[in-house]
């Protein structure tokens, strides 16, 4: 999953989207990963994936509220896991200071590992 950092115009549909990961990403927008967008009042998102033999495009916009948008990066998009994802569409930051570790990190901790 990779976070399209800075903004994107919310009126590009599929075609313009893939276009931005295409040209700008230099990135496959026929491949398995997930691109995620952000408008420039970071209160709109939207999802473009490929999905066997065509798009999927999800939009989600707040009625109350910010997205916790990352800052724009030199590379254009940011690597994000799918408990990123959800933190991030639950209003979270992305490096959530307060998330538990995974339970094979918490088993090591806990016997000195």
């Amino acid at each position: 999953m990779y976070l399209v950092s800075g903004i994107t115009d919310m009126r590009k549909s599929i075609d313009g989207l893939s276009l931005i990961v295409a040209d700008v990403l230099e990135m496959d927008p026929l491949s398995s990963a997930w691109f995620i967008f952000c408008n420039r009042g970071r209160d709109k998102i939207k999802i473009l994936f490929w999905d066997t033999n065509g798009f999927w495009l999800y939009y989600r916009r707040l009625e109350k509220g910010r997205f916790k948008w990352p800052k724009p990066t030199a590379a254009g998009h940011v690597h994000i896991s799918s408990q990123q994802l959800n933190w991030l569409l639950s209003g979270l930051n992305l490096e959530n200071p307060k998330a538990h570790p995974p339970p094979f990190m918490a088993e090591k901790c806990e016997l000195g590992y």
